[in-house]
């Protein structure tokens, strides 16, 4: 029940090997957990349409195949998961609109372009809030976060779980970039960096003297090849998997932002599942949010080291560096924290003092 996930990768790797690349394709990732449970009763047969934003190689579609083995297995082949990679079916506010209608039934968007539904969910975005993944996961774990998947309700969306889409670094095509006055310019024009349609990630970015320009990822490499905008800020994996690095020359180890991914259904396609579909699909949600995060830490270091040796420079930045970007987007702070909730805050920041001190 384990093997599509892997042939998605061999392919992608005999595709790059076949054009005459020798990179490594994919690092040493850990197999999916066994699947256990009892299998559920006949309630008839279901097929779920899911949309995802990245390619067959990125941990969210991974993930996602064990998501669809787990429904196959413990329903005896009832429940179908159909995954449609790549931003086929649109960008991330499209396709939760999609679900809303129940003209697509699931989908794995990044929680910044849902705080238009949940703005609690904004704390997520505050820059260099969750230093660690260790902090990060315990967040996300927290009866906080919790009380944001619930907050969906009336939304038309149903949130099954948090899983990770990562820490936020930096690329261009333009400069090195090691402090915020690289990214203002100085003497010369700001860094335009593509960003995701999110208020506080918009206040980050000019905080920083850059002009950021809201754009869907599914636009994104082409806006870059054609030098509409000189970079962009993603995880590593998603910077690799997405070819980025044909288009980027410079890659800043700035881990400003830690953002989730959140599964999610529709309400309607909710609704008509039996009860007892409708917990395993919760089961399997949280499971398979589990092994994401996992292939994710696994991929992340890979990722950068891969981006290296296809030829972009990052720059790793030291703590006094890191200071220089923690202060220059404290306005950030002043003008989001009071909208989003100050005891929220507070809340996340205790959270990463705690897995600090562990």
């Amino acid at each position: 029940m384990h093997h599509l996930w892997k042939r998605t990768l061999l392919v992608t790797g005999a595709t790059l090997l076949s054009s005459g690349l020798v990179y490594a394709q994919t690092p040493d990732l850990s197999d999916p957990p066994e699947i256990e449970g009892d299998t559920v009763g006949d309630h008839g047969s279901v097929t779920l349409r899911m949309g995802l934003g990245l390619a067959e190689s990125s941990p969210q579609y991974i993930s996602s195949q064990y998501f669809a083995d787990i429904l196959d297995e413990r329903s005896e082949g009832r429940i179908t998961v159909n995954i449609f990679p790549n931003s086929q079916l649109g960008d991330d506010v499209q396709m939760m609109e999609m679900l809303q209608t129940g003209t697509l039934d699931m989908t794995y968007p990044s929680s910044s372009p849902a705080t238009g539904y949940v703005e609690e969910l904004a704390v997520f975005d505050l820059p260099f809030l969750l230093p660690t993944r260790e902090a990060a996961v315990k967040a996300m774990r927290s009866d906080a976060a919790q009380e944001m998947l619930d907050a969906f309700d009336g939304t038309g969306l149903k949130a099954l779980a948090f899983s990770e889409n990562g820490f936020r670094q930096l690329s261009n095509s333009a400069r090195e970039v090691t402090s915020p006055e690289d990214v203002a310019g100085l003497d010369v024009r700001g860094l335009s960096i593509r960003t995701m349609e999110n208020p506080v990630h918009l206040a980050i970015w000019e905080a920083l003297g850059a002009n950021p320009t809201p754009m869907a990822f599914g636009e994104l490499f082409s806006a870059m090849e054609q030098g509409v905008v000189d970079g962009q800020e993603n995880p590593w994996s998603t910077i690799l998997t997405s070819n980025f690095h044909e288009v980027q020359d410079y890659g800043s180890e700035t881990r400003h932002v830690y953002t989730p991914f959140i599964k999610m259904i529709s309400q309607r396609t909710w609704d008509r599942l039996d009860p007892e579909y409708q917990e395993l699909v919760q089961e399997a949600a949280l499971q398979a949010a589990d092994y994401e995060i996992q292939l994710s830490s696994e991929y992340d270091d890979w990722a950068r080291e891969q981006l290296e040796e296809r030829g972009m420079k990052i720059t790793r930045l030291n703590e006094e560096q890191i200071a220089a970007f923690q202060e220059a987007v404290q306005p950030v702070y002043e003008e989001w924290a009071p909208r989003i909730g100050e005891d929220l805050v507070a809340e996340f920041q205790e959270i990463a003092k705690s897995t600090m001190a562990e």
